[in-house]
């Protein structure tokens, strides 16, 4: 059966989940996201080739990098996933510059073993001193030798495109607008847009709806509320598009969201 647990401690997000059937549609986090295979091969699709994470393998996710994910076979993967915000990354290297990881997988016993401690500590609701004492652990074993500082110019008609985008998440999607806006036209636009981002721009907007629909429910507010706020028709379509990324339903995570509030781990 597919399972999906989140916690959240120490500013970052762990996901502990086992799946078989389920697959993820197409997305990107604004997050650094860093996962270990514990079972099974996770497959996935980024930058235009296929990746395969085998057990122990170290699944290293840049932010707004475009992916999918499934399982390899009918037998199935659990795995682990951490997700750093970008500032807190930043903080803790100690770098004001662009920092990306250099390869989408690697194998390092000592890098996985942070993981799981890691992920361990915040799932075990541990002291929250501890956490930050393990995720700045692990940051320091990864900034070694898997990440790189790199210099990135990004297109200043793709930069005005994702603040439009991102402006309007209450509302429907108005593509004739924002290429109104940028002179450009629509399909013009949508291959500049993909070749960007790896994904449309109507699917980054669902995403950008998703993320500000999780981060208002780890801030409490309730689901139905959400479902206004962030522009979706009602809590089925929330659900289903929260589902195609995170694996479980808004309702679903809103529930984890109080177990936080119990066991006092945030």
């Amino acid at each position: 059966m597919d399972k999906f647990i989140y916690k959240k401690s120490a500013g970052v997000t762990v996901l502990s989940a086992s799946m078989s059937e389920f697959v993820y549609k197409r997305h990107s986090h604004e997050e650094y996201a860093l996962g270990v295979t514990l079972r099974g091969i996770q497959q996935y699709h980024l930058a235009g080739r296929l990746c395969s994470s085998h057990q122990n393998g170290i699944m290293l996710f840049n932010p707004e990098q475009a992916h999918d994910g499934y399982a390899a076979d009918k037998d199935g993967i659990d795995y682990v996933m951490i997700y750093i915000p970008t500032e807190l990354l930043s903080e803790i290297s100690g770098s004001r510059k662009i920092l990306r990881f250099t390869s989408p997988i690697i194998y390092d016993d000592k890098l996985a073993l942070s993981i799981l401690n890691l992920s361990d500590c915040i799932f075990n609701n541990k002291s929250e001193v501890l956490s930050n004492e393990l995720l700045m652990k692990l940051i320091t074993d990864v900034s070694k030798s898997h990440i790189q500082t790199v210099y990135l110019k990004q297109d200043d008609l793709i930069r005005r495109s994702i603040e439009m985008i991102r402006c309007n998440m209450g509302t429907v999607l108005k593509l004739d607008d924002i290429c109104h806006e940028l002179q450009i036209s629509k399909y013009q636009f949508i291959r500049l847009f993909k070749t960007y981002a790896g994904i449309a721009p109507y699917q980054y907007f669902l995403n950008c709806k998703v993320e500000c629909a999780k981060r208002l429910l780890e801030a409490r507010k309730d689901v139905y509320s959400v479902v206004l706020d962030c522009g979706f028709f009602d809590l089925a379509h929330l659900n289903r598009h929260f589902k195609g990324i995170y694996g479980t339903t808004a309702y679903e995570y809103s529930q984890y969201v109080r177990k936080w509030d119990r066991t006092g781990v945030i």
